[in-house]
């Protein structure tokens, strides 16, 4: 993981930022404030999973200015309304000071890890890397969180790997293999982690598909 730290007792720290997105007049992509909390959320919410670990609390770093902070707090719930978990308490502060050109947050999360049993499974990839307005634009491509947090409980998913900017070749690397799929780039950026490779139980691989649906693929060794 990138942006996971293992502290004592048991406890996870994660974060993701984005910076130049948002609402603001020279913002390089022009997204709504909620749109970007939501993606930053989900980012660090997957490196929680990544870590066996359990979200307890969040801290929004905005510096974006006052009027973004109801915005950012809106994102960061819905996508834990999606998933079907009550929020965590979220917590934060605000620049307020000095009015920034450009939109910028940080979202980190503080979680409690889980116990965990050795299971065999396979590697997947699920959901096409898309970056920029593609994430908007091709939502319905992208790694949806509520199946994924269905699947961990349903035990078919045992391991959970988001994809960031050195795409599903570079995360297969960080996970000690050379692993490709014949219809995707595999070296494109997934961005906010719209695609996670996924741990399959390899007794129940035939259910995850038909779970998973379309964008789901096997990772070839």
């Amino acid at each position: 993981m990138r942006n996971a730290v293992l502290l004592p007792n048991g406890f996870v720290l994660t974060t993701d930022n984005s910076a130049g997105i948002g609402e603001k007049m020279d913002d390089v992509v022009s997204t709504p404030d909620e749109i970007v909390s939501y993606f930053a959320a989900r980012v660090a919410l997957l490196e929680q999973w990544a870590s066996s670990a359990t979200p307890l609390s969040i801290v929004v770093h905005n510096f974006s200015g006052y009027q973004s902070w109801d915005k950012y707090v809106t994102g960061i719930e819905k996508l834990f309304n999606e998933i079907g978990v009550k929020c965590p308490e979220i917590t934060g502060s605000s620049e307020t000071n000095i009015e920034t050109l450009q939109s910028a947050i940080a979202v980190t999360m503080l979680g409690e890890q889980q116990e965990e049993g050795f299971n065999e499974f396979r590697w997947y990839a699920y959901g096409k890397p898309s970056v920029g307005e593609e994430v908007v634009k091709d939502e319905d491509k992208i790694a949806n969180l509520k199946k994924i947090r269905e699947a961990i409980n349903m035990g078919l998913v045992h391991r959970v790997w988001p994809v960031g900017s050195t795409g599903i070749k570079g995360e297969c690397k960080r996970l000690g293999f050379d692993g490709y799929l014949v219809d995707w780039d595999v070296e494109k950026s997934a961005g906010p982690a719209t695609s996670v490779l996924l741990g399959v139980d390899i007794f129940k691989e035939k259910e995850a598909i038909l779970h998973f649906g379309q964008y789901f693929k096997a990772i070839s060794l």
